[in-house]
């Protein structure tokens, strides 16, 4: 049985035997909770616990390993610009979409408050600053204390920093740090691994208590926030469409045939590294030669994942929606720009990893609480099928447009 499997049965069971608690055994609900809460809540901690080294080792690696990549040739550069761009769009799509399709579809007002009253203990971080203390404070003075109080935004622009700076030193250096931050972030996964792997305890406890205090109620909130979360990846994975009709000047008939095995594989396997050969298989069927997609391809493979931004941006913004956390223009401004520095460190990773590395910081930069990600990561797997989807789409759609730009020339 998957991970992913074992921690989706354990929210169920959790949250089937705290509702049977609160109707059939009321009186033992406080009892029940007083034990389950304090699990659920070590598990939290022990999972929120790897997320800065984590963040800033993968931050640091995958940008370095950007800039390198950019330098290996023109074509590699143009792919990587076309990348950045549509992560930036693609977060700046949840941004809008988010809070359009949960006020056209919002989560029941009875079930939110039951379920906030549920996790007892978690609020909000805090109100996002004024814009300009806010950016006064982007550069952190200490970047120790930042890293304490998980000012991720800080940590990232101190990252981000850190690894161009790599970029200009001597070679042998630059191997030295690359590898010690590898080690770094190598170590943090195989830590957030063991933690994964006790996630059924933590989230049966967590689903015990939000079953016993939010009811039934719970599961018609999860699947709202899962249908959601996985509309904004549709409409952003469809996006791949226009894209390689405009921009690869191909025809839309054309492309939809060449990308069906793809999407097959991608939808079986949930993996872009595994779709990789059907891919290169339907941009040969459209006409892209092989020295353009034996570079574009294995690319955007390790660097782009296009669905990411927006479907991590989603859940932040849903969890403060949810915890009421209000959202100016501006916060969503700066959650845009977080999701899409995170995406380019988280990929490549397991999607329950991933999950919790890309998505706490951009919560945190709009003030809304990480600890509902320990509860919500149980029922990713649907969101992460569309994830996966939307990725290998845009991953052909790049490549058909990229050859078109370039003649096929690399």
């Amino acid at each position: 049985m998957s991970q992913a499997t074992r921690i989706l049965l354990a929210l169920i069971v959790g949250l089937v035997v705290g509702i049977a608690l609160a109707t059939f055994a009321a009186g033992s609900v406080d009892g029940v909770v007083a034990v389950a809460q304090p699990i659920g809540t070590a598990w939290l901690n022990a999972l929120q616990m790897t997320i800065v080294p984590l963040v800033v080792a993968l931050l640091i690696t995958g940008v370095a390993a950007t800039a390198e990549a950019a330098q290996a040739g023109r074509l590699a550069g143009r792919a990587i610009a076309m990348y950045v761009t549509i992560l930036f769009f693609s977060a700046c799509a949840a941004a809008i979409l988010t809070p359009l399709f949960l006020q056209i579809v919002p989560l029941p007002v009875e079930s939110a408050a039951r379920l906030r009253a549920a996790m007892t203990g978690i609020a909000p971080i805090g109100a996002v600053p004024p814009l300009g203390d806010f950016l006064a404070a982007v550069i952190p003075s200490n970047i120790v204390k930042a890293a304490a109080d998980s000012a991720f935004l800080s940590l990232i622009i101190f990252a981000l920093i850190f690894a161009f700076a790599m970029t200009r030193i001597a070679s042998d250096l630059r191997a030295l740090l690359t590898s010690f931050f590898t080690a770094v972030r190598e170590t943090m996964l195989v830590v957030i691994e063991w933690v994964l792997w006790i996630g059924p305890v933590g989230v049966f406890a967590l689903a015990l208590v939000v079953g016993a205090r939010a009811g039934t109620g719970a599961f018609g909130a999860l699947i709202h926030y899962i249908l959601t979360v996985s509309a904004v990846g549709l409409t952003v994975s469809l996006c791949a469409y226009p894209l390689a009709v405009i921009g690869g000047r191909i025809g839309l008939g054309r492309y939809v045939r060449a990308a069906l095995p793809v999407q097959a594989v991608a939808i079986s396997t949930q993996s872009s590294l595994a779709s990789l050969p059907a891919m290169v298989e339907s941009a040969s069927e459209m006409g892209v030669p092989v020295t353009t997609s034996g570079v574009t391809l294995p690319l955007a493979v390790a660097i782009f994942r296009a669905t990411g931004p927006a479907m991590n941006f989603a859940v932040a913004i849903y969890i403060a929606i949810w915890f009421q956390v209000p959202l100016s223009p501006a916060t969503l401004a700066i959650g845009a720009v977080v999701a899409t520095l995170t995406s380019l460190g988280s990929v490549s990773l397991p999607g329950t990893v991933s999950y919790v590395s890309a998505i706490a910081p951009v919560a945190s930069a709009i003030g809304a609480p990480v600890a509902p990600l320990g509860l919500l990561v149980a029922v990713e797997t649907i969101p992460d099928i569309v994830r996966t989807l939307g990725n290998v789409m845009m991953d052909l759609a790049t490549t058909v447009t990229l050859a078109r730009r370039k003649g096929g020339d690399a």
